[in-house]
């Protein structure tokens, strides 16, 4: 999903064998790009595009596949667990090592708890009692949290008519989809508003990483395989403390489970990385557009949930108010 990816990691993040890798940088000079080159020549970027957009819209309805079966805690540690693994594969293929030194790993404990533990846990939770849609739809407000807090936190985002216009369209496509006019009836307040918070985690989490680790040694698949490990690690406890040992091992909810980390976090991720490398952040970043789509079909194709019309009409509404929030007068666009 894109709202585990920071782009600034491949911008900002040196890699083992380059002081600063840019997007200008030739497909010798680090192991991202030489990946996305090799990827590149196996699948055109729009095809790898059309995947990880289908890869993320699914995750919502693997986490509610899951929860059927286990406690959420455990659905959120099987997520990162098996997304490290599919990292640590990787770098076990690209002979890289992990972050080394105190300070990076303190600042990836955080990152950790920001970015997987707490979100995932909370996705997770909501899903009990909200369709998979709707925390899809959740999830597609991450970009005007983070609309709002950058222009707090970070002194380059100066606030405009625009973006001020944006995130006001979006608040008001959630309260569409809620239906705030029929006073919010049929929506679950608790589960809708743990989705919200888990939305909110994304943006806090990339602020953070941003004045903690851009430019910290090391390749984004190294840095997140990392962060995952200590998430692994962090779940582990909580499971532990919270919840009971599964007594049976179902096959689709263990299955959803496996491909929601092994697939959803960890081959996704690398995926989103090669197409940042390849055509940019601004292009890679638009598949957050098409995820609560994809989440919406498939939560009422193969789940059954119940599609009212508000919920595409607040969607859309959602989508435009990030779109619009996102863009800067006079941009160039990505050709």
């Amino acid at each position: 999903m894109s709202y585990e990816v920071d782009t600034s990691r491949v911008r900002g993040m040196s890699a083992p064998t380059a002081p600063r890798p840019t997007l200008s940088t030739t497909a010798t000079a680090t192991p991202v790009s030489t990946a996305a080159g090799w990827r590149a020549g196996l699948l055109d970027w729009r095809v790898r595009f059309a995947i990880l957009s289908v890869v993320w819209g699914f995750s919502f309805l693997l986490i509610k596949v899951g929860t059927e079966a286990y406690a959420p805690f455990q659905v959120a540690l099987g997520r990162v667990l098996f997304g490290a693994l599919a990292l640590l594969a990787v770098l076990l293929v690209r002979r890289e090592k992990l972050p080394r030194g105190l300070r990076t790993w303190g600042h990836l404990t955080v990152a950790a708890l920001l970015l997987n533990t707490a979100p995932f846990s909370l996705f997770a939770y909501a899903e009990l009692s909200i369709p998979s849609s709707l925390a899809g739809i959740c999830n597609a407000t991450s970009p005007l949290w983070g609309m709002a807090l950058s222009m707090v936190a970070l002194s380059e985002d100066r606030p405009t008519r625009r973006r001020f216009a944006g995130l006001g369209l979006g608040f008001l496509g959630v309260l569409i989809v809620l239906g705030a006019w029929q006073g919010f009836s049929g929506v679950d307040a608790r589960g809708t508003a743990l989705a919200l918070l888990a939305a909110l985690c994304y943006p806090i989490g990339w602020i953070y990483v941003r004045r903690t680790l851009a430019g910290t040694p090391g390749s984004p698949v190294a840095l997140t395989g990392g962060q995952l490990m200590v998430s692994t690690l962090q779940l582990s406890l909580v499971s532990a403390l919270y919840t009971t040992a599964p007594s049976s091992f179902p096959l689709w909810p263990t299955l959803s489970v496996i491909a929601l980390g092994a697939l959803g976090t960890g081959m996704a991720l690398q995926m989103q990385y090669g197409l940042v490398t390849e055509v940019g952040p601004t292009t890679a970043q638009m598949v957050t557009y098409f995820i609560p789509v994809i989440a919406t079909a498939a939560g009422v194709l193969v789940l059954g949930e119940q599609l009212h019309w508000n919920t595409p009409v607040g969607a859309a509404i959602v989508l435009a108010g990030a779109a619009l929030s996102q863009t800067r007068p006079g941009a160039r666009k990505p050709v």
